[in-house]
């Protein structure tokens, strides 16, 4: 979808699309730390609900299913 849409620009407004096409990896590598961020936070608040919920799934009992 995003190389439709980049031809599309290409046909419009030429230098604009070669423009994105060497700013795209730039923004990538600029982007990635918050990334890398997000996947850590997420972690860290999966591991806090799964201490918060573990004596619920202890008073449960064993699945049967």
């Amino acid at each position: 979808m995003k190389f439709l849409l980049w031809c599309i620009l290409l046909v419009l407004c030429w230098p604009l699309a070669l423009l994105a096409l060497v700013l795209y990896p730039i923004v990538w590598l600029l982007l990635l730390p918050f990334r890398i961020l997000g996947i850590a936070v997420d972690g860290a608040l999966e591991l806090v609900r799964a201490i918060i919920l573990f004596p619920v799934r202890i008073l449960r009992g064993p699945r049967t299913a």
